[in-house]
């Protein structure tokens, strides 16, 4: 898949895509049955890595702040349920981890497309967050993120950032 085949990314506004994937312990786990709550969902690379560690345990470290706002937070990644059993483990991680190894939901959320990585263009997944309101539209689509600092900037654009 390249850049002109991916779909057109999505906007505010937008209907969220459904899905439907196994977490990491096989469940399946439906967007769709989180309508009438709001769900961050981010898509990162691999688990275990050094970015997409921080990443996942910042939301751990701030997921009774969005619980108690009623958000709900999902990771996606290509990796298969046994690597995300791990990552969970090992970081004490309290939120869905998705499996997405044919890369349908990525495709989806145009998160799986040509990038720039250490100034070689690669093909991957592109870091990136969505908010998705209870009406299951979304609120947020944010591209391109950075690990570092990430999930601070999400909890201030949503009004939650105690500071």
């Amino acid at each position: 898949m390249t850049e002109n085949d991916s779909p057109a990314r999505l906007s505010p506004g937008d209907p969220a895509p459904d899905f439907t994937l196994p977490d990491a312990d096989g469940h399946e786990v439906s967007l769709s049955s989180f309508k009438g709550r709001r769900v961050v969902v981010y898509f990162y690379p691999a688990a275990s890595t050094p970015g997409c560690t921080k990443q996942a345990c910042d939301f751990r470290d701030n997921l009774a702040l969005l619980n108690e706002a009623g958000i709900d937070v999902l990771g996606i990644s290509p990796d298969k349920p046994a690597k995300l059993v791990k990552f969970r483990d090992a970081q004490g991680l309290t939120f869905p981890l998705l499996s997405d190894p044919e890369r349908t939901v990525l495709a989806a959320y145009s998160t799986y497309g040509e990038k720039t990585m250490y100034g070689k263009k690669t093909m991957g997944v592109i870091r990136s967050t969505f908010v998705i309101g209870a009406d299951g539209t979304i609120e947020k689509a944010l591209y391109n993120v950075k690990a570092t600092g990430h999930v601070a900037k999400v909890i201030r654009d949503l009004g939650l950032a105690t500071v």
